[in-house]
């Protein structure tokens, strides 16, 4: 096995033959090598799949770039909920948009590192706020997000495109 790196002015750059594994094995478990086949989801497949999640991936859009967040979620009425902080940047941008609210995506995968197989889930929609205050009340007591800071405020997306792939032997 070759250990060669290639140097250059800004950057090391490990050949393909030096790089470690991208999965170390488990003790006693050896990675699986088959390749797996993908199969296509139904949105109602990967919707259900997504409400049994317990965490996902939130993408949006910060100072013109891409940011993803990782939140827990509710899935209601086949719109994805998640509490925020009044101050978000996800917040602000869907209410400075009003009814017409902010193009997010939403991701969550469940993939066995070991075999390789699971799936993923991605669901591009428009997230709004959430402005009913029953609805806010109820969201916070089904919803616990994790950090540690007030998360008075929640937005939901209303999915227009959902798609997903499950990995199987």
């Amino acid at each position: 096995m070759s250990h060669t790196r290639h140097q250059s002015p800004r950057t090391s750059v490990r050949t393909a033959e030096s790089r470690p594994p991208a999965v170390p094995p488990a003790a006693g478990h050896p990675v699986s090598r088959t390749p797996r086949r993908t199969v296509e989801l139904t949105a109602a497949q990967a919707m259900a799949l997504l409400a049994g999640a317990p965490l996902g991936r939130i993408v949006f859009t910060r100072h013109a770039l891409p940011a993803i967040r990782p939140v827990n979620h509710l899935v209601d009425a086949g719109r994805i909920v998640i509490r925020t902080h009044r101050d978000s940047d996800l917040f602000q941008q869907a209410r400075q948009h009003g009814g017409l609210g902010v193009v997010v995506a939403y991701q969550a995968d469940d993939i066995d590192p070991l075999t390789h197989q699971g799936w993923s889930v991605v669901a591009t929609g428009y997230c709004h706020p959430v402005t009913d205050p029953e609805a806010l009340l109820r969201y916070q007591r089904l919803i616990r997000p994790w950090p540690d800071r007030p998360m008075e405020a929640a937005v939901r997306i209303s999915p227009d495109l959902v798609t997903g792939v499950r990995l199987t032997a």
